[in-house]
């Protein structure tokens, strides 16, 4: 089948209805939603969301959020790093490394990468080079931190 092209998703009308098929449809797409009534936006404003489409109809999705190096509080030497927010594939498309796809995209952007591991995913993070960081109460705020590092950056600590 080959590897599944991931694109930078538009913000419009027509993504967030898209979006509305995901489970993980909440703040992120109201936000965007409101910015675009308020005409704030564009399409080709810089959108944290990357997608894939199968004929045409958006059937996975990742959020990632550039995070300024002055609160890396994971990485050595402090650096911008990607939040990775939502990573979801409609359940008629899972199994066929979308999912997989969509993270090796986000690695291939070169910066480290923090996620929380959510909904028993830890052994999908681990697979994909993904590590535990040790858990820290006051930074980590009962979030489950995988962290994934670039060539050359270690883990503070």
């Amino acid at each position: 089948m080959g590897t599944p092209n991931v694109e930078r998703l538009k913000i419009n009308y027509k993504t967030l209805e898209e979006f509305q098929k995901f489970r993980e449809y909440g703040l992120q797409e109201l936000s965007m939603l409101e910015d675009l009534q308020a005409n704030m936006i564009e399409n080709d404003s810089n959108s944290p969301f990357y997608g894939i489409y199968v004929d045409g109809n958006l059937v996975a999705r990742i959020s990632l959020y550039r995070i300024d190096g002055k609160y890396d509080r994971y990485f050595d030497p402090p650096q911008d790093y990607y939040e990775l927010w939502k990573l979801e594939v409609l359940p008629q498309f899972r199994e066929q490394d979308f999912g997989t796809a969509l993270v090796e995209h986000a690695k291939s952007l070169g910066l480290p990468i923090k996620t929380n591991a959510r909904c028993r995913s830890n052994d999908f993070w681990l697979k994909m080079g993904f590590q535990p960081v040790q858990y820290d109460p006051v930074r980590d705020r009962g979030e489950n931190p995988f962290v994934w590092t670039p060539p050359g950056v270690n883990l503070q600590g």
